[in-house]
């Protein structure tokens, strides 16, 4: 049977939207803290076994159309040499950022199979329990992203760390960036062998530079990874704040872009040309009253009208305190109202 999911990411009409969750699978969700029970964090992302039960047990009970690999951006960086924990109460920390030349070339690059093993295992055992019409989503960190993680040491508003190196040591920074490259070009690669039918690009960073600044610092990278995954499986890329680079984007072989939920979902489909796009409803509204949801989500089909190439998704991730039959009723909705 065809994934309508795929179809969808092609551009070609479909039988209803589709419809999957950014972090679907989650603290929101009364499943994911049984299979997760007291596991530290980094060992519940290394841990196949869960870390596959949490995308299948997410993808049954929502009944979405795809499936994405329950991991995390960070632990790729582990195997490099960065000291990562993960505080309760503060979220992901490096003890041992990254800020000097030292530390970028301490930094090692290895395959994949060999530095994460634990991701192929995952997504061989999702497979294994996901339903044949149901596509699998893997993902990773986009290059910059995962950069300024490893440089400021933990969350930033302001990025100081980051832009230092980056406009005083520009050849420090494309070191970086290259072993970066590197690693996530055999981290997706790995997953793309193992059966993952499409990958997800996260850039949730990327909206604090300028177009500028993107141009320079960014997009050589980030076109280098996605030519060398390119041809193999649909690639999706997704930045939050960013409406100001998408025109940046939408210049390189991309099959998806996927929108927040400030961004214009149809204006900028059309001013971009765009075959295919993913988005945007503002992940609050699940937060809201039923009626609401529906409203909103409404809205947005109407917007879209039917048009093929649409996969509907939220413009940001899920947040904890989402009721879980309030993301069911919007993938009922999103269904009922879309059936061709």
């Amino acid at each position: 049977m065809e994934k309508v999911f795929l179809q969808a990411c092609r551009g070609e009409p479909t039988a209803h939207t589709p419809i999957w969750l950014n972090r679907q699978a989650g603290r929101y969700m009364p499943e994911y803290h049984q299979v997760k029970g007291t596991m530290p964090s980094l060992d519940f992302f290394k841990n196949p076994e869960k870390a596959a039960q949490a995308t299948l047990d997410a993808q049954r009970i929502l009944g979405v159309d795809a499936a994405i690999m329950f991991a995390d951006l960070l632990p790729i960086l582990e195997p490099m040499g960065l000291q990562l924990e993960y505080l309760p109460g503060e979220g992901p920390v490096f003890h041992n950022p990254i800020r000097s030349e030292a530390d970028v070339a301490n930094l090692r690059c290895a395959e994949a199979v060999e530095a994460t093993p634990y991701i192929e295992h995952t997504v061989k055992n999702i497979i294994g329990g996901l339903p044949g019409e149901i596509a699998l989503i893997g993902f990773a960190g986009a290059p910059f992203t995962l950069a300024s993680y490893g440089i400021e040491g933990r969350g930033s508003r302001n990025y100081i760390h980051v832009k230092k190196m980056m406009y005083e040591a520009p050849q420090l920074w494309a070191e970086l960036m290259g072993k970066l490259v590197w690693q996530l070009a055999s981290y997706l690669r790995l997953q793309i062998s193992a059966g993952v039918d499409a990958i997800q690009l996260f850039d949730t960073w990327v909206g604090n530079l300028s177009v500028s600044d993107f141009r320079t610092f960014v997009a050589p990278y980030l076109q280098t990874l996605v030519n060398a995954l390119s041809g193999s499986v649909p690639i999706i890329y997704f930045g939050t704040g960013n409406v100001h680079l998408l025109p940046e984007v939408a210049k390189m072989n991309i099959d998806v872009l996927a929108f927040d939920w400030r961004t214009p979902l149809v204006p900028t489909w059309d001013n971009l040309g765009l075959t295919a796009v993913q988005g945007n409803l503002d992940p609050i509204v699940l937060c809201a009253d039923r009626p609401t949801v529906a409203a909103q989500s409404q809205r947005l089909l109407d917007e879209v009208a039917g048009r093929a190439g649409h996969i509907f998704n939220l413009g940001h991730g899920i947040v904890p305190q989402t009721p879980v039959d309030n993301v069911k009723f919007l993938v009922d909705h999103v269904h009922a109202q879309t059936a061709r």
